[in-house]
């Protein structure tokens, strides 16, 4: 089964010789409800995946530019030496998507071959002033943990950027977190939402299971014992 693609996101761009570089943005698909959502993952994993690339210089500017998005306020441009812009005409585009395999683990492509590091990660920054206000926190929080992210661009930067603590990235704790964390605790989905006692027993459960000295798989017992710890989190305080 070919992986399913849960986000996008289009840049174009002009030639990074051009002396004051332009972008503008293309048809993207950004869910970010529940924030960040797979939106947000992968605006982050974008920042994360290009800032190293950007003159340090600008390091600052960017962060800054995230919270001026974040608050609503009008971005006089030129910023950032590029130039924002709705015409797409005479420049180039670039892609950058999220996937899930058939098991639901999360990946991210990158298309890097055209335009400057910074184009795609003002790209990045830019696309959110399309998302709801009352989101955009969590998402620009997502493509902040990517602008300071150091390690390598694989699947612990996309659990960090989905905020969890679970030690998988399954597509379904990002996408749905109340259906993936009742799930995980073995909550039937038809069931109201449980209450916390019914949390506390069903993970108590759940953990002695999974517990080596109970017959739990010896290899597996530390990311179920952490995707349970995640799921209880959730529901507790969600």
């Amino acid at each position: 089964m070919p992986d399913m693609m849960l986000a996008e996101l289009q840049v174009f761009h002009s030639r990074p010789i051009a002396p004051t570089r332009r972008l503008a943005l293309g048809f993207s698909t950004l869910p970010c409800d529940p924030a960040p959502g797979f939106g947000g993952v992968l605006l982050g994993a974008v920042a994360a995946r290009f800032t190293p690339e950007v003159d340090p210089d600008l390091w600052p500017d960017l962060v800054s530019l995230t919270h001026e998005v974040e608050a609503a306020r009008r971005v006089s441009q030129p910023r950032l030496r590029h130039r924002l812009q709705e015409d797409r005409i005479g420049l180039t585009r670039s892609s950058h998507r999220l996937f899930r395999n058939d098991q639901g683990i999360l990946r991210a492509t990158f298309n890097a071959e055209k335009g400057a590091p910074a184009q795609h990660v003002l790209g990045a920054i830019y696309a959110v002033q399309d998302v709801p206000v009352n989101l955009r926190g969590p998402v620009l929080g997502a493509v902040r943990r990517g602008l300071a992210w150091l390690g390598d661009i694989g699947p612990d930067l996309l659990l960090h950027l989905s905020g969890k603590s679970a030690s998988s990235c399954h597509a379904d704790a990002v996408g749905d977190p109340i259906g993936w964390a009742m799930g995980v605790l073995g909550i039937s989905a038809l069931d109201q939402r449980p209450e916390k006692a019914q949390i506390q027993r069903q993970f108590r459960e759940a953990l002695i299971d999974a517990h080596p000295d109970h017959g739990g798989d010896d290899g597996d017992a530390a990311r179920r014992i952490a995707d349970l710890s995640e799921a209880r989190r959730i529901l507790l305080t969600s």
